[in-house]
């Protein structure tokens, strides 16, 4: 007996062209498709948003991964747009970090190296 993931994997599998054809975009082997369809394991969820943006929202998330609750990742904004509108700005006249100068050598040294000055050395 199909449940509804089974019947929108075949759904998606004859928009694009066969199993083969949904197994190449999504980077996974037709082997993989085939059990997805025939419920022996179920669409893993990293694939569900490319599969409903390669089939232009014909197959949802939500009908090939009912379980999983899509919603709550609906709802929130996209991971870039967040990320920027979080960042602080920075002050006014104030570059950033500066590249590191000749006579500074230190400052290209990340802080947890172990590093020894031996000052009484002849440059």
């Amino acid at each position: 007996m199909e449940n509804s993931s089974q019947v929108s994997i075949v759904r998606a599998c004859s928009i694009l062209g066969g199993q083969a054809a949904l197994a190449g975009r999504l980077g996974v082997t037709p082997a993989a498709v085939n059990q997805w369809i025939k419920g022996l394991r179920p669409v893993p969820s990293k694939h569900c948003p490319k599969i409903e943006d390669i089939t232009g929202g014909i197959v949802r998330c939500e009908e090939l991964l009912p379980s999983f609750n899509w919603e709550s990742l609906r709802a929130r904004p996209p991971m870039g747009a967040a990320h920027r509108a979080t960042d602080p700005a920075p002050a006014p006249g104030h570059a950033g970090r500066q590249p590191p100068t000749t006579n500074c050598m230190l400052d290209t040294v990340p802080d947890r190296a172990a590093v020894s000055i031996d000052a009484r050395a002849i440059p």
